[in-house]
């Protein structure tokens, strides 16, 4: 939105009153107070100017949200770089816009809407609310919307876009996120996330019209428009039965001993999972009771994110004892990331890394096609993709098996929009991950989705019992054909932009001007790449082969022996996280020499790239 709120005429009365000597801030405080209608954050606004706090005001007022990751992100409250109903208007408002100008027919094809769970009474605000604005501004503008009547998993939203042809989607919903947070997901009619040059337009016409249109405001649209329709009968079932088509051993789902838990989370998923078990022919997993049902404040987890692995988990492990299940499943407050616990036999649990899990599941979608493929089908025409940060262990599986492996940027909505591309052309895409627990089997929806992710690990781990084998004993096995890949991922918190800027132009400035570091303590560097410049020392022509993302850090190092370090910032939280990866051959069967290198290479990174003490980074154990 500019610098501060956007164009129109100030309300002289008004801030002759209430001036705060700054008239760019006092047209921001101006608009805010005249578009809002959203009491509680009208307040929010009011009580801040009425104590004088105008650097928190200029905070609030004078910046936008954009798009990472993972669409607009941010905490629930009052202010243009907040999520709220009039921020949640505008951006509609602006999709509208940028909508009318791509497709003639976007009037016929229409729009989808979903939401998850969450919400926050101090702002009135909830994701049911924001999606019915959301969907208020479009039925208001004659846009037919497809909006949910119940909370539904992220990945339904794509999934409806490409089923009933729309032209886009949004979800509201900050996923494993802190419960302050929300967020607004936007898909384009390939069912995959926005990229370039989306976004970058839609936050153009978002700028272009502030101003809440007549309508906009009124959410009992949803409740009373011809243009509004249900599609969550239809799309749960399609979703389902599309679901079978990667369900390859019914007959031993529907005998399994085996007994799974499934906790999700405080959010949507608990309905959605059961149902996707019965469709492979299971049992139901039992549900956790105390986490089954939405709860926006996530009262029994410390934060929603099940990637923290056992902390997080403790209600899931403790009931799996009781009830003798061997595998727990977890899917993140919106269902669309996936995490997984498994008993071992001296009675402790692993909980298994992304990465570990992607070795499984691409394991898993390649030998099924291989045992169930045509005696024509060409291994070539076959595709499985990570970003860039994940893994490498699909690269190695690929390169052993003849199948074809990409990397993207992070964010699935770059793997998304390269999947579509590849289906286009003819080929087929297996598998694809990002290593914090997103996973994508089969093309049915082309982004992350728990739910599919939770069924095939059971019909997997059943598979693998049938066997005489457990899932890590199988991960060993598979590391032991392709090579050892064992990859550390964690992250420094830090609320400064400016110290975060620091650490990552001081890599970029090491030697001297323009000159990256060429070792990091007693590691040779072999080659470095710079996403955000687009610097590539491996290429003949020094050019990053992935796109430039100038709006994010992001430097990759490749270290002589073996490993490849990645230091990026968060795309939806104050974090700098590293990943860090060893990728040893079949022959280099010593995991815990290759653990142990590993590990002194990430002290060794920490200590000479990030520097946490001086630059007063918090760890994420702390």
């Amino acid at each position: 939105m500019g610098d501060c709120g956007a164009p129109g005429d100030v309300n002289s009365n008004v801030l002759v009153a209430r001036s705060t000597g700054d008239a760019q801030l006092d047209k921001a405080v101006w608009q805010w107070l005249s578009w809002d209608k959203n009491q509680k954050t009208k307040e929010q606004i009011e009580s801040l100017l009425q104590d004088g706090k105008h650097k928190e005001l200029r905070e609030r007022l004078c910046c936008r949200l954009t798009f990472g990751t993972a669409g607009l992100r941010s905490a629930m409250g009052a202010g243009f770089c907040y999520i709220n109903d009039l921020t949640v208007i505008q951006s509609t408002q602006g999709i509208y816009k940028y909508l009318e100008r791509s497709f003639s027919d976007f009037k016929q094809r229409g729009f989808v809407v979903g939401y998850d769970t969450r919400g926050q009474v101090t702002s009135n605000c909830s994701s049911k609310k924001l999606a019915k604005l959301t969907a208020a501004v479009l039925l208001a503008k004659d846009v037919p919307v497809y909006f949910f009547s119940t909370y539904v998993p992220t990945p339904f939203v794509p999934y409806a876009v490409q089923q009933l042809g729309a032209v886009a989607g949004v979800m509201i919903t900050a996923s494993h996120n802190r419960k302050e947070d929300n967020g607004y997901k936007v898909y384009w009619e390939n069912g995959a996330q926005i990229t370039a040059p989306h976004d970058k337009e839609i936050i153009k016409c978002i700028e272009e019209c502030v101003e809440p249109w007549n309508g906009s405001w009124n959410e009992n649209l949803v409740d009373t428009s011809p243009l509004r329709q249900d599609p969550l009968r239809r799309i749960c079932d399609c979703y389902m039965k599309d679901l079978t088509k990667i369900c390859y051993h019914r007959d031993l789902n529907v005998q399994t001993s085996l007994k799974f838990v499934h906790t999700s989370f405080h959010g949507v998923g608990h309905e959605y999972v059961q149902l996707a078990f019965r469709a492979f022919g299971f049992q139901p997993p039992i549900p956790v009771p105390e986490q089954k049902d939405p709860d926006p404040d996530f009262s029994t987890v410390k934060c929603p994110n099940p990637e923290e692995g056992e902390s997080v988990l403790e209600l899931s492990l403790r009931l799996a004892e009781k009830e003798n299940a061997k595998v727990v499943v977890a899917t993140d407050p919106d269902a669309d990331r996936l995490a997984v616990a498994e008993q071992q036999e001296n009675g402790c649990w692993k909980v298994f890394t992304g990465n570990e899990l992607a070795a499984l599941f691409g394991w898993w979608m390649f030998s099924r096609w291989k045992e169930n493929c045509s005696q024509d089908a060409d291994v070539k025409n076959i595709y499985m993709l990570a970003t860039t940060v994940s893994s490498k262990i699909l690269r190695a599986i690929a390169h052993e098996e003849g199948f074809h492996f990409e990397e993207t940027l992070p964010g699935f909505k770059w793997i998304g929009s390269r999947v579509k591309n590849l289906l286009d052309n003819g080929k087929e895409v297996l598998f694809a991950f990002e290593e914090s627990i997103g996973f994508m089997c089969g093309t049915s929806v082309l982004d992350k989705d728990g739910v599919s992710a939770a069924v095939v690990i059971a019909e997997m781990a059943t598979y693998l019992e049938s066997q005489n084998l457990t899932l890590a004993q199988k991960l060993i096995l598979i590391y032991e054909k392709y090579g050892y890949h064992i990859s550390k991922t964690s992250y420094f918190l830090c609320y400064d932009p400016p110290t975060i800027k620091r650490i990552f132009e001081r890599l970029r400035n090491f030697d001297g001007p323009q000159s990256y570091p060429k070792c990091c303590g007693t590691y040779n560097i072999l080659h470095v790449r710079d996403i955000t410049t687009g610097y590539d020392s491996s290429q003949l022509n020094k050019k990053s082969v992935l796109p430039v993302s100038k709006s994010s850090q992001m430097i990759t190092f490749t270290f002589q022996n073996g490993c490849v370090a990645t230091l990026r910032t968060s795309g939806t939280e104050p974090k700098i996280k590293y990943y860090a990866e060893m990728c040893a051959l079949p022959e280099q069967s010593d995991r815990s020499v290759l653990e142990e290198e590993l590990q002194k290479l990430i002290e060794a990174l920490i200590e000479n790239f990030l520097e946490p003490d001086k630059n007063g980074l918090t760890w994420r154990s702390a």
